[in-house]
């Protein structure tokens, strides 16, 4: 993981971006996160990113690359398993739903691409790779047993009680790395 910090490191720098207090890496090829706080690793979690290939591209349903921050924090007033649709609570707990498929649940983190024309914006051939504009984002869901495989639609999913944790644990602005 030294390699990926390197990268992040690098990126910030390209970017003239201030490292945050906290980064969040998120590993594709192992489905896993990793959760930072200075150089202090706080704790790795299983994750479930998309079950199509890793795309910044509007509509691809892939789960974007690069350096994001969390726009915003959603949910914290809610009880674990509440389920939110257009980012607001429902009102009932996912246990209440027939199966309506991946449903978001308990916390959200919404991300921000930092990286223009890579995964905010648009990428020079005028296609549409902006993150926020895409609603990805990091939250719970009903189906825990999916977590460690490929199987969202292009956010990145993790077990309620952990999305609930980590949502404690981050502020807005801080940073979310998204690599192979």
């Amino acid at each position: 993981m030294n390699e990926w910090r390197e990268l992040v490191n690098k990126t910030r720098q390209r970017l003239g971006i201030k490292p945050a207090d906290r980064l969040l890496l998120v590993h594709i090829a192992t489905q896993t996160l990793q959760f930072f706080r200075g150089e202090t690793l706080v704790r790795a979690l299983p994750v479930s990113t998309s079950r199509l290939p890793p795309s910044n591209l509007k509509d691809s349903l892939g789960t974007p690359r690069g350096l994001h921050e969390i726009a915003e924090r959603i949910g914290g007033e809610q009880p674990p398993g509440m389920v939110f649709k257009g980012r607001r609570p429902t009102g009932h707990h996912f246990t209440e739903h027939a199966d309506d498929g991946n449903l978001i649940t308990s916390r959200i983190l919404w991300l921000r691409g930092l990286e223009q024309g890579i995964n905010a914006g648009r990428a020079p051939s005028g296609a549409e790779v902006d993150t926020h504009a895409r609603y990805v984002y990091l939250h719970g869901t009903n189906r825990e047993d999916l977590i460690g495989r490929p199987a969202s639609a292009g956010c990145v999913l993790l077990r309620n009680a952990d999305i609930v944790a980590l949502h404690d644990e981050v502020r807005v602005g801080d940073h979310v790395f998204i690599g192979d």
